[in-house]
């Protein structure tokens, strides 16, 4: 009977920045093995994926990486006896950046044109990584689609439904979400109209407006237009809607009917375009979802 390997999972980026002829990527050297590759690092314990792949991206090159779109993730053995690796990467738009000094972790963090990179990594599933960042088009635009968080039941609620509120779940699953948003560092919110969808987005700090397209009992077809108008400026954009239109809206938008775009309350989508484009959708779940 074959032995149970121990899973280890991390998290890293391609993290990019303009060049005269292209984009560069960070690349870092680690002495202890005497490598080249792109920076990651474990997850800490009840660390959210995202959380951990930017937090490490920072602490390996003191770049401070915007995620926007999801690469594949890589897995492979460790030298350690049974002990596996998964690492989930993200393509992260370089926002702040500083040399960083060398130290026993990482002796040189070093930018590269994206296309010399494979030539200087050491391993080949970082070369693979590097080829998927490689064939994504520029991504120009993120919208995170997501649902109101937790309040209370419908039928034990007196008031009108568009003034029931997040109850304490609630706010902890708001709190939890607007953490990861934040990551995303968004420049336009916008809220469905209910006071539970507001809620929702108010732990994030910034101005955010209303629209009734966004809301449950509205057409998919229409708030899916709507998101790519959302969209089409450019930048980060968060929109909160409600559960029943969810699916459908992005059933519209992507065409996909094959897909499971159920969505829990507190939890939603990170949406990426280039241009006009869609390029892709990934869940965003919260670990206190």
């Amino acid at each position: 009977m074959a032995e149970m390997s121990t899973v280890v999972r991390s998290a890293g980026g391609v993290v990019w920045r303009p060049a005269r002829d292209g984009v560069e990527i960070v690349l870092v050297h680690r002495p202890r093995y005497d490598d080249w590759s792109l920076p990651k690092g474990k997850i800490d314990p009840g660390e959210h994926e995202l959380a951990a792949a930017v937090r490490e991206v920072h602490e390996e090159t003191l770049v401070h990486g915007v995620p926007q779109a999801r690469l594949p993730s890589i897995r492979y053995l460790t030298g350690a006896p049974g002990v596996e690796k998964v690492v989930d990467f993200w393509s992260m738009r370089a926002l702040v950046w500083q040399d960083r000094p060398a130290d026993d972790e990482i002796e040189e963090a070093r930018w590269v044109p994206a296309t010399q990179a494979p030539a200087l990594l050491s391993y080949a599933h970082d070369r693979g990584v590097v080829k998927a960042f490689l064939e994504l088009p520029p991504v120009t635009s993120v919208v995170a689609l997501v649902r109101h968080a937790r309040a209370g039941k419908r039928k034990e609620w007196k008031g009108p439904d568009g003034l029931r509120p997040l109850d304490r779940d609630g706010e902890r699953d708001a709190e939890a979400l607007s953490g990861l948003l934040r990551l995303l560092r968004p420049e336009r919110v916008v809220s469905a109209t209910p006071l539970r969808c507001q809620q929702t987005v108010e732990p994030l700090g910034l101005p955010f407006a209303l629209d009734a397209t966004f809301d449950e009992e509205r057409s998919p077809t229409a708030a899916a237009n709507a998101l790519r108008a959302l969209a089409a400026p450019g930048g980060t954009t968060v929109v909160c809607s409600q559960g029943k239109l969810m699916p459908p809206l992005l059933v519209a938008l992507t065409g996909r009917t094959n897909v499971d775009f159920h969505t829990r309350k507190g939890s939603g989508w990170i949406i990426t375009f280039s241009g006009d484009r869609l390029l892709g959708w990934e869940p965003l779940r919260p670990l206190t979802v």
